[in-house]
């Protein structure tokens, strides 16, 4: 892992029910993110496809080695660049189903690591609608982080944002540095929640968090919060778009001193009481 700074990119998108042309704003951004100098670009949940009708997105879901995956591996190599791309449609166990996979791929075109969205979102949005992810959406199992030339990367997708207790698992089990929270959160739901529990997860954590968004109306059904952030361990946000709901990249630089001051200064590591304690009869 690298010691001195790495700069890194979050991406900001409106998917559409359209590989190929969000695979061409993908290709775009990650130009723009290269000729910022990042070494590593974030892209939100659902980078490649929003269905907009019942049924599309389990219909187009694909194996990590089918086509669509395959074009972003060949994006990466070609672009010498680490992705994150967060939420892509996996295909399920059955033809009724997918997986909601958070997938990194190396500068060479190489799947490093996958992880599927563990908390799926079966939410009645107040004063939206009700959504109902594990209808079509198997749920993953596993804890999953991975090392990268930004450091040592902690996997979430969107929903995960609000169980705490997984990225108390990857800062303390799995020794994450960067937490990757890539999200397509309801309008509703980010405007009251997205920033606050973004910086939280920063500060309890004392990880940086990268948080690449889905941003504006993607059909006449569904529209997206945006406000994509990168956010340092001690809970500043260090890159934002100017616009909440354009297309474009946030860019920040991650610091592994600050990592480090940060955690010695206020040392929860050593000072958080392992799991025996809350079960203790005496409490």
């Amino acid at each position: 892992m690298a010691s001195n700074p790495v700069r890194v990119a979050a991406a900001q998108m409106t998917s559409i029910n359209d590989l190929a042309a969000n695979f061409a704003t993908c290709s775009r951004l990650v130009k723009e993110a290269v000729a910022e100098g990042a070494k590593f670009v974030c892209f939100p949940e659902s980078f490649s496809f929003i269905a907009d009708k019942d049924g599309e997105s389990v219909n187009i879901a694909e194996p990590l080695d089918g086509p669509i995956m395959q074009q972003y591996c060949s994006l990466a190599r070609e672009s010498g660049i680490w992705l994150s791309l967060g939420g892509f449609q996996e295909r399920g166990s059955d033809d009724a189903h997918l997986r909601n996979t958070h997938v990194i791929i190396d500068d060479s075109g190489s799947i490093r690591s996958s992880y599927s969205k563990i908390h799926l979102f079966d939410v009645d949005v107040p004063g939206g609608r009700v959504y109902k992810e594990s209808s079509f959406t198997e749920p993953g199992k596993d804890i999953v982080a991975v090392d990268s030339p930004a450091g040592r990367l902690g996997l979430s997708v969107c929903y995960d944002l609000r169980f705490p207790e997984l990225y108390q698992q990857l800062r303390f089990q799995h020794e994450a540095q960067i937490l990757l929270v890539p999200s397509a959160f309801t309008k509703i739901t980010g405007q009251a929640h997205w920033e606050i529990l973004l910086r939280a997860r920063a500060i309890e954590t004392q990880c940086y968090v990268i948080a690449a968004a889905q941003a504006g109306k993607h059909n006449d059904k569904r529209e997206s919060y945006g406000d994509t952030l990168i956010i340092d361990p001690w809970g500043t946000v260090v890159g934002r778009l100017p616009d909440r709901i354009s297309t474009g990249i946030a860019v920040a630089d991650i610091d592994f001193s600050l990592i480090d001051s940060v955690r010695a200064k206020i040392p929860i590591a050593k000072q958080r009481k392992p799991i025996e304690f809350w079960k203790s009869e005496s409490l």
